[in-house]
């Protein structure tokens, strides 16, 4: 008699699972993976990497994909390695070589410096108070973002150059973790916290022009998504059953990644059915209109996705099954 397979049992409404993408797979392809391996179909993510990049891919699993524009619009942080003198079509190392651009000598001596305490030498430190102050982005020709109905890369596998408006954008972040002249191409690595919306193949290309050149991304990986870490994170290859077991249930992953407000069993009920909730059925910790948080039952599980409105009274943004 064959042994029976082991059944990957993820929690019944669903949660978050965070994944150390490997170099290589699409988002797409690991969201893909994750369905065969969980036996789910619903199954998306929440930030794209893309195939050169590794790190925190937030996953999120049944009932949890309604938590995907929130989990979205967190900070994110990345280590990025950047190759100075060289430019590429798709801005890092999967594309064409399109340009070579000389290093200064000035600038090939700062990267050689030794780090010293935080303080950037001045070739550095201009560039990188101009990123940090940035607002607007232009995102790469090679994104997903659509023009006319058509994908941007497509166009730009098709020559096509399309022309991108830049995106509000901030840098809270961005320091030198280490730098140096002994590859092939000079290079640094960079930390940077960045918002939604920010694109960090489109700081190769900003920065190495503050410096007087072009650069490619060489490596990028994310070490943090919100409030996910990559300390966290499970490897794409894990067995099936321990992926299942490291899934933060709903109403955990929820409290973790949004404010949290708490309501009283009529709230809960009014909640559910999607009725506004009076404010003496909302906790009374501090609020303010507008801001969607986390909207938790007596018992401690995820009702609903809520704001309050400008007079105290709750209104739900999105349900959740009980």
């Amino acid at each position: 008699m064959k042994p029976s397979k082991a059944v990957a049992r993820v929690p019944q409404r669903g949660g978050v699972l965070v994944i150390d993408k490997p170099r290589g797979p699409t988002s797409h392809d690991v969201v893909a993976r994750l369905r065969r391996a969980l036996g789910t179909r619903e199954i998306g993510h929440a930030g794209t990497l893309d195939p050169m990049a590794t790190g925190v891919l937030v996953i999120a699993i049944g009932e949890a994909t309604k938590l995907a524009p929130y989990l979205t619009a967190a900070d994110k942080t990345y280590e990025a390695t950047l190759a100075l003198g060289a430019a590429t079509d798709t801005l890092d190392a999967e594309g064409t070589e399109t340009e070579r651009a000389p290093v200064s000598e000035e600038l090939r001596a700062a990267l050689s410096a030794p780090l010293d305490g935080g303080s950037l030498p001045p070739a550095l430190e201009r560039a990188f108070a101009g990123e940090l102050a940035r607002t607007l982005q232009t995102p790469p020709a090679y994104s997903a973002i659509k023009q006319d109905g058509e994908r941007s890369y497509a166009l730009a596998r098709r020559g096509e150059a399309p022309e991108l408006a830049p995106r509000p954008v901030s840098v809270l972040e961005l320091t030198l973790l280490a730098a140096g002249v002994d590859r092939a191409l000079p290079w640094m690595t960079v930390g940077l916290r960045v918002s939604k919306g920010y694109y960090v193949r489109s700081l190769a290309r900003d920065l190495a022009a503050a410096l007087g050149t072009v650069a490619h991304l060489t490596a990028l990986r994310r070490t943090r998504s919100g409030c996910f870490a990559i300390e966290e994170a499970v490897l794409l290859d894990t067995p099936p059953e321990e992926l299942a077991a490291r899934v933060l249930v709903l109403d955990h992953a929820a409290s973790r990644a949004l404010p949290v407000t708490r309501l009283s069993a009529l709230g809960a009920r009014d909640a559910r059915f999607g009725r506004p909730v009076r404010s003496t059925e909302l906790d009374s910790v501090p609020w303010s209109a507008g801001t969607a948080s986390a909207w938790l039952d007596p018992d401690e599980k995820l009702v609903a996705i809520g704001e309050r409105l400008a007079d105290g009274t709750g209104r739900v943004l999105r349900g959740f099954a009980g």
